[in-house]
């Protein structure tokens, strides 16, 4: 009796550990907000179909979202939050900075839901539902998401500059990052077929054109007449924020993203590295490029994997997707300079 009644307390420290441990990570579920609001997914899909009939870009830069939101620090709807007076944002991040867009968007959403469910559904959620909306409305799969996310109280540009990719990164780096967030090869190339639809800008990819690993040549695994289309859209010395398309249809949702990286024709070095540096990713690409129901199948899946990364620390469910509630008002341009000059 005397030895059991030791062990009590040793498994009562046990059970608590475990109890906190489960409660720092929410529980996410289909159907999170059937009760507390049940017109979301449906509000979210009409501002989504709003916003693509008056930019067909737009939805393709919001389902971009999700990704620098859920690969630093879990999805927390940080990548949405402006800088303040004391604190540099996601936006400000090397891979983010005049690239991310489309963030009025989300904006428009968040009002549209404040107006009929006030302070219920996160930024981090419309994030993920809006992600799955805009591959629907360009014709991809359909899937039910997992909600229930908190949004966090901070964001760290410090940590997103750690984390996300450069548009130059090479197979083997890509392959190591998705790995650390628990996600397969297969995972990877297929969230790369995100690039199915929008645009990228001469920015990422002037330096794959004239002057691929500094050899002051253009890379050698591109197709000579997709070079010459670069040439006319990228000149040397051109307008670097001009853009085009990640596959030969930036509009719909389909596998020609595969098809074109097999053709040596992808826009980005992060994109054709995948078939034509690594046998591993080039294996998946060939069989994506070859089948889009396996494509669909396994985009699906990694999207739903990836919504599942998450911030352990408690967050809440922000009224402005921009601002952490009882926040000052987001810095302006001059304060941000100022701050990084000061703490950086």
């Amino acid at each position: 009796m005397a030895a059991r009644r030791g062990c009590l307390p040793l498994v009562a420290v046990l059970l608590a550990l475990l109890c906190r441990a489960e409660a720092a990570v929410r529980e996410l579920k289909v159907g999170y907000y059937a009760e507390t609001c049940p017109e979301a997914e449906g509000i979210v899909r009409e501002v989504m179909a709003r916003a693509r009939a008056r930019e067909a870009r737009s939805v393709a830069s919001v389902m971009r979202l999700q990704f620098h939101d859920c690969f630093v620090n879990g999805c927390d709807g940080s990548v949405l939050m402006d800088a303040t007076p004391t604190m540099l944002g996601e936006k400000d991040a090397l891979s983010n900075i005049n690239s991310l867009r489309s963030f009025e968007v989300v904006d428009e959403i968040k009002e549209a839901l404040e107006e009929r469910c006030p302070g219920v559904v996160s930024c981090a959620d419309i994030v993920v539902m809006a992600a799955r909306d805009a591959v629907v409305l360009t014709g991809g799969p359909n899937w039910e998401v997992r909600l229930g996310r908190e949004d966090s109280l901070t964001a760290s540009q410090e940590d997103s500059d750690s984390i996300m990719p450069s548009p130059r990164a090479n197979a083997s780096a890509l392959i190591r990052l998705f790995a650390g967030l628990n996600l397969s090869v297969t995972d990877l190339v297929a969230l790369s077929g995100s690039h199915s639809i929008g645009e990228a800008r001469c920015f990422s990819i002037v330096f794959r054109h004239y002057n691929q690993s500094g050899s002051g040549r253009p890379d050698p695994n591109m197709d000579a007449a997709y070079r010459r289309a670069l040439d006319a859209l990228c000149p040397r010395g051109g307008d670097e924020e001009v853009t085009g398309g990640m596959d030969a249809t930036p509009r719909v949702f389909d596998n020609r993203y595969f098809k074109d990286l097999v053709a040596l024709r992808g826009f980005l070095n992060s994109d054709q590295t995948l078939f034509s540096d690594n046998a591993r990713t080039r294996r998946v690409v060939k069989r994506f490029s070859e089948d889009q129901d396996a494509f669909f199948r396994a985009f699906v899946e990694g999207m739903v994997k990836m919504g599942e990364l998450q911030n352990p620390r408690k967050g809440e469910i922000r009224r402005n997707c921009r601002v952490a509630n009882g926040s000052p008002s987001p810095a302006t341009p001059k304060e941000v300079a100022a701050y990084r000059v000061m703490d950086f």
